[in-house]
Parts: structure tokens; C-alpha cells; sequence
């Protein structure tokens, strides 16, 4: 019997030039392709003469089973994503799906079904490419849709994003349906960041209807946004510079960026001088409290506590081994 497959592809923003060898190769292998309708349509000149079983978008479990049904056949599936098929796509709900039916990893008995996952450009890395390089710094994604996960959750998380200034990328920002989300998200990160933080509105990354916006936090709720945008909110450093949205590196906080001579008290290639090592003698001799270490740097003070007492065994422990040396 002829080993099943099913490959989880991603096709990245959709345009065959940003999709890579391998997806497209995996596309020609398959006897089967299952998808979206919409990602379907997208490698439509790609799947002529093959199976194609397109689904609705809140069917994401029915195109995980009728993948596993097809594998179990003997067939290639390929079973397609936009962006990346590991992020908000279909390679989690397969695994769900695969390991509730009892599947392993193939182990050359006949009936194995091999699973591949072929990457792909997630929608904030295409984006980030279409605006200039908001990304170069601590960054993370947070969907907003509510269908799969609480409210409260996603709350959470937009509010330590914002308080931990994060850039951060919003998947799934608005539908026909739900249309407070961005809202209650600008809400929360207005409680944290300026009002004129710069943010970019990508919609349809790469696709024939494109469209780029740069906004600014306090007004971004009042710019056209769908399911086929990606917000990317800045951080506290993010600029707007010749139609460019750029998230500085760092590197003005340790060089100078015309010499690239480092600067007073920094050293290159060592750690900064308010990096742990540093950070951690400042907060020795400030003469503070632990609580009041704690609100100074928003963090919490069994935090501090642990970190000066660890510090404190440290080097208590090097004063005894040169004592005793």
C-alpha cells in the first residue's frame, strides 16, 4: 500500500514569486489539494488536473479530517495556508486532528501517513518588508479573534505587549462581525503608549488589491481595516521617516552611528553598561528599597529581591574563594 502524505504548506502573501520552491514543489507532488476557498484561488494556475477540495474559513477542522481521510487512501495532500502554515494556520489543527485519531510519526509499517510542514512568509513578515523594518527589534503577534480564544485572554496579552513595549502585530483585526476588537486593543495600548506611536495597515500583502496606510495609534480605528489586514503597532523608538517605518536596533544606545566608535563607558561586543551586570551594581548602590527598585523599573519586587540576594551569594561566594586563596 502506498504511504500517505500530507503536506501542511504555506504559501506566504499568496504571489508565486514570494513562494518558495519547496511549497510549490509539494503543490506538483500532491495528487490532492485542500484549502480555503481563497487559497485556493490563489495557486489556481497550480492545481489543474488535481483533487480540489475547497472549504469555507471556519472550517478549519473539516479540512484537517478530509486530509487525514485522503492520507489514509494513500494519497498526497497538500493541505495549503497562506502566510505560514505553523502560524495562525493549519499545522496545529492537523497535529489536533491527527493525534485525536491516534496517528505517530511514520516507523515503516504499512498505513503510516507522513506529515511534512513546508514554511512559508507569515503575513508580519511580508508586511514589515512592504513598510521598511519595524521588526529589527522585540517584537510579537496577537490575533484578535475572539472565536477560539476569551476576550479576557487576548486582553491580557495585548496589555502586557503594550506595557512591555513590544512592536507588536495584529492578525485578524476586524470583520463584518467583529468590529470592537481594534477598538478595545487601541484601548488598552493607549493606556501604555503616545497617541502619535506610528502604526502601518497592510492589507492584502503582495495581492492585486495591496493597499499600505501609515497611521498613528490614536487614529488607526478610523482607517479601513478587514481580515485581510495586519496592523503593526511601533514601540516607543518606532519612526516614520520618508514613507519608511523603522524600529531602531539599538545601536545609538551603545555607538555613535556616523564613527561607529563606541561610546563613553561601552565597550563593543560586550554587554551595555546599563545591561544586567550594570543594571544590577546600579540597583546595589541606589540605597533603595526593594519595593522601591520595584515600582522605579515596573517589576516585581520577589524579582528584585531573588536577583540581589542571588547576586549577594555570588559575591560573598568569590570574597570566601580569594580568602582562601
Amino acid at each position: 500500500m502506498t504511504r500517505g502524505k500530507i503536506m501542511l504548506v504555506g504559501l506566504g502573501p499568496g504571489s508565486v514569486e514570494h513562494m518558495s520552491g519547496r511549497a510549490r514543489a509539494a503543490i506538483a507532488e500532491a495528487d490532492t489539494i485542500i484549502g480555503y476557498v481563497t487559497y485556493i484561488r490563489l495557486v489556481a494556475d497550480l492545481v489543474e488536473g488535481k483533487e480540489v477540495v475547497k472549504k469555507s474559513m471556519t472550517e478549519e477542522l473539516d479540512r484537517a479530517i478530509e486530509a487525514l481521510d485522503r492520507a489514509r487512501q494513500g494519497r498526497k495532500v497538500a493541505l495549503i495556508s497562506s502566510g505560514d502554515a505553523g502560524v495562525y494556520g493549519m499545522a496545529g489543527p492537523t497535529f489536533e486532528v491527527l493525534f485525536q485519531a491516534g496517528w505517530t510519526p511514520p516507523t515503516g509499517q504499512p498505513g503510516d501517513i507522513e506529515v511534512e510542514i513546508v514554511p512559508g512568509a507569515s503575513a508580519l513578515n511580508t508586511c514589515a518588508a512592504l513598510v521598511g523594518a519595524p521588526l529589527t527589534h522585540d517584537f510579537c503577534a496577537i490575533s484578535l479573534s475572539d472565536l477560539l480564544t476569551p476576550w479576557p485572554v487576548i486582553a491580557r496579552r495585548l496589555n502586557a505587549a503594550a506595557a512591555a513595549d513590544f512592536v507588536v502585530a495584529l492578525y485578524n483585526p476586524k470583520s463584518g462581525r467583529r468590529s470592537r476588537q481594534i477598538v478595545e486593543a487601541q484601548r488598552l495600548f493607549l493606556a501604555h503608549r503616545r497617541p502619535d506611536t506610528p502604526v502601518a495597515i497592510v492589507k492584502s500583502a503582495y495581492r492585486p488589491r495591496q493597499r499600505i496606510e501609515f497611521t498613528t495609534l490614536d487614529r488607526m480605528t478610523a482607517c479601513e481595516i478587514g481580515m485581510l489586514s495586519t496592523v503593526l503597532i511601533g514601540n516607543s523608538n518606532t519612526f516614520v521617516r520618508e514613507g519608511l517605518m523603522v524600529t531602531p536596533r539599538g545601536y545609538a544606545n551603545k555607538y555613535d552611528v556616523e564613527s561607529g566608535a563606541a561610546r563613553d563607558g561601552e565597550k563593543a561586543g560586550r554587554s551595555l553598561s546599563t545591561g544586567l551586570d550594570g543594571w544590577l551594581e546600579a540597583l546595589r548602590a541606589s540605597g533603595e528599597s526593594v519595593d522601591e527598585l520595584a515600582r522605579r523599573h515596573g517589576l516585581p519586587a520577589d524579582y528584585i529581591a531573588a536577583t540581589l540576594a542571588d547576586t549577594n551569594d555570588d559575591a560573598a561566594a568569590s570574597a570566601e574563594d580569594a580568602a582562601v586563596a
